[in-house]
């Protein structure tokens, strides 16, 4: 079929079922495949060791990945510098989509800005309408927002059939983190 880039997509990957963030890391690695620039920003999680983090190492080049947050929100001590880094987290993603050097762009977690009320819903859709037009989109999270979900030319939910953690069996690495 050809590198010529017909439409850059906006795809949401969202649902309670754990996968989605999986499944971006999955679309990255397809696109490193293809020798394309890939920028991963993650907007909640914070300075716990992922492997993801260390992986990216290996493609220096073409893999830049950004840990903007502090942690998981619900847990927050100071709410109000979780919204500051949350907006100073977006201006970064409408930098990267201007500046145009990446062919997939990974909203880790953007979901949550909206639905934490962090930012508003209109005001993401305009960033990502505004994306170049060969700039692949993937945000992920629970709970997106029925305006995000309609902008979105594919949504995939990721339901949460059966989990290890009701056996009791704690996140481990290589599957969780």
């Amino acid at each position: 079929m050809g590198d010529s880039v017909k439409k850059g997509l906006l795809l949401v990957f969202t649902g309670n079922g754990k996968g989605k963030t999986t499944a971006a890391l999955g679309l990255a690695f397809r696109a490193l495949g293809h020798g394309h620039k890939v920028a991963m920003i993650q907007f909640i999680k914070g300075s716990w060791k992922y492997g993801e983090i260390e992986t990216a190492k290996c493609f220096p080049d073409q893999l830049d990945f950004h840990v903007m947050g502090r942690g998981f929100t619900w847990k927050s001590d100071d709410l109000e510098k979780d919204i500051a880094l949350a907006r100073e987290a977006w201006a970064f993603a409408l930098s990267t989509m201007k500046d145009n050097a990446h062919r997939l762009l990974i909203l880790d977690e953007l979901t949550y800005l909206i639905s934490y009320n962090m930012l508003g819903e209109k005001e993401i859709l305009a960033g990502l309408a505004a994306r170049p037009e060969n700039m692949h989109v993937v945000v992920t999270g629970r709970g997106a927002s029925p305006g995000l979900v309609a902008a979105a030319d594919l949504v995939t939910e990721m339901k949460d059939v059966k989990h290890p953690y009701k056996e009791g069996i704690k996140a481990q690495k290589g599957i969780e983190f």
